[in-house]
C-alpha cells in the first residue's frame, strides 16, 4: 500500500477539482490496486479493480466530453500512463504463463503432431 501513496505523491496531484478530477483520482487509485493485484497474482484484486475501472469508465463517460483543463489533463495522462504500465505487466505474465504450458505440453504443434486435448469445462 505504500507504494500506491508514493506514487500518488510522487505525481503532485492537486486536491480540488469537479467531479471529472474526483473521478480521474479514484480511477488512478483503482489502477494502483491493480498494479499490486498484478505483482501480488491476486485474482480476487484484480476481479474487484476490473469491475472498479468499469463504473468509473461509465461515471467518466457521463461526463461528456467537457473541455479538460490543465488539472484533468494531467490527471487523465497520469491514468493512462499507469493503465499502460498494467497492460504490459499482465501481458508478461500472461507470456510467461503461456510459455510455462508450452514447455510442459512438449511444444507439438512445431513438430508437426496432432494438438493434445485442451480443456473445456465439464458438462
Amino acid at each position: 500500500m505504500a507504494e500506491a501513496v508514493s506514487l500518488t505523491q510522487n505525481l503532485a496531484i492537486p486536491a480540488n477539482g469537479g467531479p471529472l478530477a474526483t473521478n480521474l483520482r479514484q480511477m488512478i487509485a483503482v489502477l494502483q490496486r491493480e498494479r499490486q493485484a498484478l505483482a501480488a497474482l491476486d485474482a480476487d484484486d484484480l476481479i474487484c479493480s476490473a469491475r472498479e475501472k468499469d463504473v468509473l469508465c461509465d461515471q467518466l463517460a457521463a461526463i461528456g466530453p467537457m473541455g479538460l483543463d490543465t488539472e484533468t489533463r494531467g490527471l487523465a495522462e497520469t491514468a493512462r500512463q499507469l493503465n499502460e504500465v498494467n497492460r504490459r505487466v499482465r501481458n508478461l505474465l500472461a507470456a510467461n504463463v503461456a510459455a510455462r504450458i508450452e514447455a510442459l505440453g512438449g511444444g507439438s504443434r512445431r513438430l508437426g503432431r496432432l494438438p493434445r486435448a485442451t480443456y473445456a469445462p465439464a458438462r
